[in-house]
């Protein structure tokens, strides 16, 4: 057998050897074939990279400041302005330059909460596990009140209630079954499910319910309607807090608390009433309870206060400068804000951190890229993009506003407005960016987004990383992060293909999304993988390729 070192030597060179074949793009071509010229990759330096941040990584020390210490980060909030002050001044401190703050907006008001306590006080005293809705108020000190579980799932339900709930606590949902879990609730991907992305010929789209029936899309219609009238029903009524349990699936167990927001971002909309989200093993024990004809008591303690001091949101933005082609721009990123259950570590302190981490290594590195590349860490990405739409129209372009269309919540690509791109000058000098924000799992490859000219530029890339598990390349896309919005207007913006682990299982928006949910090893893995895609981008003689641009207007 080999010493440890010798195996890690053997590795090395394997991998070398296969990417000089992959990146020389020699290996099984005929005679006379027209190719592509072979994208050229530093194997030196991709070497150096490896070391950097497989050996002397920083990015779990990162991971604790953004989460352990920061904490939850929802836009608008103080945590999120402290999350904003520290990676600006933590990458200026690293050496990059121009690290500053920049505005958009206005985003709304912010909110935060420092204080939740549930109890049931009758018939039998115990603690209950919830977390207040975001922008909704808190219960100004505690209130103690029976518990009412209305049975309403028609308009006409809601008669059986009338002059019933003043000052009552209120659950708001139907009690859901909980499954056993027979499966481990953290996966990666396998060979076959890798292969099968690989495979595929076009582009996938979201279907969105194109399968679903028409009974079942008129139910659903109706039990919004219902939802919707529920609200303004109990308001009306004086109801004191309302009380439910969140996102219908098998993973909603263990004390496991999945919460958004409840309440509007709008100083001048009417106010929510005060409104938490409970586990759902404890939800149903006091559903079960009020069943069995027995009264039920609670005390809810909740102290929230809103911000409207800033309406604005900030992302964070600094740069390594560039040499001969400083003009031209390679960008990476992930969305720093968070839900405020748990820390927001694998959404999105992970993508963040993996950034942050990719430009300290190359710092440490001490490279000079030729193009300037810039960070961005971006605001209101739960909200719809936000912070990354209102970058990218501020200085690459945005989409027209078009009469009779849907106009979205606000400018750039993806979500706003679908009218012809006009683009601003920096839109030329603009090359790639790179997005992390799927969890806390490690670079398995590539979404192509569609660009079919990318793919021989990020086989090459990937070579020298196949021995970490990253060579998928597939022309499909992920959706729902802030590469949208760079491809919205005609930018190649690229998300990785990362191992789920227990993503939607156990920390998306839930109170479990905790940094002691994070990978050490994948987290290194995708910081080193991410510092090659731009180092690579920064250096290569043109900007990257880009799809068939849409009509725009100059």
């Amino acid at each position: 057998m080999y010493k440890l070192a010798n195996k890690r030597s053997f590795q090395w060179a394997l991998t070398l050897v296969i990417a000089l074949l992959l990146v020389s793009q020699t290996v099984l071509t005929p005679v006379g074939a027209q190719m592509a010229p072979a994208e050229k990759v530093d194997l030196e330096m991709m070497k150096k990279i490896r070391a950097e941040g497989l050996e002397r990584s920083q990015i779990m020390d990162t991971l604790s400041w953004l989460t352990d210490v920061n904490g939850h980060r929802l836009t608008g909030s103080p945590g999120m302005k402290a999350a904003n002050e520290w990676t600006k001044n933590k990458m200026a401190e690293w050496g990059l330059v121009n690290a500053h703050l920049e505005s958009w907006g206005p985003f709304g008001r912010g909110w935060s909460f420092d204080k939740v306590s549930i109890h049931v006080l009758e018939p039998t005293p115990y603690p209950v596990i919830g977390y207040p809705k975001a922008w909704t108020p808190g219960t100004n000190g505690p209130v103690v009140a029976e518990v009412v579980f209305p049975d309403i799932n028609t308009e006409a339900d809601f008669e059986k209630y009338k002059g019933k709930l003043k000052g009552a606590i209120v659950l708001a949902s139907p009690l859901r079954p909980v499954l056993a879990q027979f499966k481990a609730p953290a996966v990666r991907f396998t060979d076959e499910e890798l292969l099968k992305m690989a495979n595929d010929e076009q582009e996938q789209r979201g279907n969105f319910g194109g399968n679903m029936t028409e009974e079942r899309r008129q139910q659903m219609m109706q039990a919004q309607r219902v939802a919707t009238q529920k609200t303004a029903f109990f308001k009306s009524e004086g109801v004191a807090v309302v009380v439910d349990i969140d996102r219908v699936g098998d993973n909603v167990h263990g004390g496991t608390v999945f919460v958004g927001g409840g309440g509007s971002r709008d100083k001048n909309a009417p106010q929510a009433l005060p409104s938490v989200t409970l586990a759902i093993e404890h939800y149903g024990r006091i559903v079960r309870t009020l069943q069995k004809g027995k009264k039920v008591k609670m005390e809810i303690d909740v102290k929230a206060q809103f911000h409207d001091e800033d309406p604005m949101g900030y992302n964070t933005i600094a740069e390594i400068p560039g040499t001969d082609k400083a003009d031209e721009v390679v960008m990476l990123g992930g969305h720093l804000d968070s839900w405020h259950a748990g820390t927001g570590a694998t959404d999105n302190a992970a993508g963040c951190a993996v950034a942050m981490e990719a430009v300290r290594i190359l710092k440490a590195l001490g490279v000079q890229p030729r193009r300037t590349i810039r960070v961005g860490l971006w605001s209101g990405e739960e909200q719809g993009l936000l912070g990354s739409r209102a970058y990218v129209a501020q200085h690459f372009g945005a989409r027209q506003a078009v009469a009779g269309q849907p106009q979205g919540g606000g400018p750039g690509g993806f979500g706003g407005p679908q009218g012809p791109i006009q683009t601003k000058p920096e839109h030329d000098k603009f090359s790639v960016y790179f997005n992390l924000d799927n969890g806390t799992g490690k670079i398995r490859g590539v979404y192509l987004q569609g660009n079919e000219s990318a793919r021989s530029v990020f086989r090459a890339w990937l070579a020298p990383f196949a021995d970490l598990g990253a060579s998928t390349i597939t022309i499909r896309n992920t959706g729902g992060t802030d590469h949208l919005a760079f491809d919205g207007v005609g930018l190649p913006g690229f998300q990785f293909i990362q191992d789920e682990v227990e993503y939607d299982a156990r920390t998306h928006h839930s109170n479990m999304d905790v940094y002691d949910r994070m990978q050490a090893d994948d987290m290194k893995q995708a910081a080193t993988i991410m510092a090659a895609f731009v180092y690579n981008a920064a250096m290569r003689n043109e900007k990257f390729p880009r799809k068939p641009m849409p009509g725009s207007s100059r």
